[in-house]
């Protein structure tokens, strides 16, 4: 049997963080689905089909890494996605209590979903995507904060 576990976020966009919790993940459960949550009420850098594309182009090659679109309460997508778990980042003591929140919700609401916190290895648990754009927002190159070979402006 194969162990599915989801990997939710906005992910706006898509850091050398994410990837390196795709990693982690990677080596717990047989297939990533990355969930790229569509806010509409947000308006962000890169549009959700952009988002989606850019996880897609990182993941190429990786059968056991999936991106889809979704919209709606994560533990639904997870269900669809026939995941056992959600995995979520945690780079920090205020991540942690925020993450704690949301694990005692979705619990209560999808008693067989297991949420899998992973520490961000330390390496790079100083990037966020809020980061990403604020550099961006002032001309500065991104591209040491971004997975290997993506160049941010062939999304936006």
């Amino acid at each position: 049997m194969k162990r599915t576990a989801i990997f939710p976020g906005s992910f706006d966009p898509f850091t050398r963080g994410h990837a390196a919790l795709v990693d982690d993940a990677l080596k717990i459960f047989d297939r990533i689905v990355i969930g790229v949550g569509n806010n509409t009420a947000k308006q962000g850098l890169l549009a959700v089909e952009q988002r989606k594309r850019l996880i897609d182009d990182i993941y190429a090659g990786n059968p056991r890494v999936e991106a889809c679109i979704y919209t709606g309460l994560t533990g639904e997508f997870a269900e669809a996605a026939g995941a056992c778990a959600i995995i979520r980042g945690v780079r920090n003591t205020t991540d942690f209590e925020y993450e704690r929140t949301m694990e005692a919700t979705n619990h209560r609401i999808y008693p067989g979903l297991t949420t899998v916190m992973l520490f961000t290895p330390a390496a790079v648990a100083d990037i966020s995507s809020s980061t990403v754009r604020e550099v961006l927002s002032f001309g500065r190159s991104v591209e040491e904060f971004l997975p290997e070979g993506i160049d941010i402006t062939n999304y936006l």
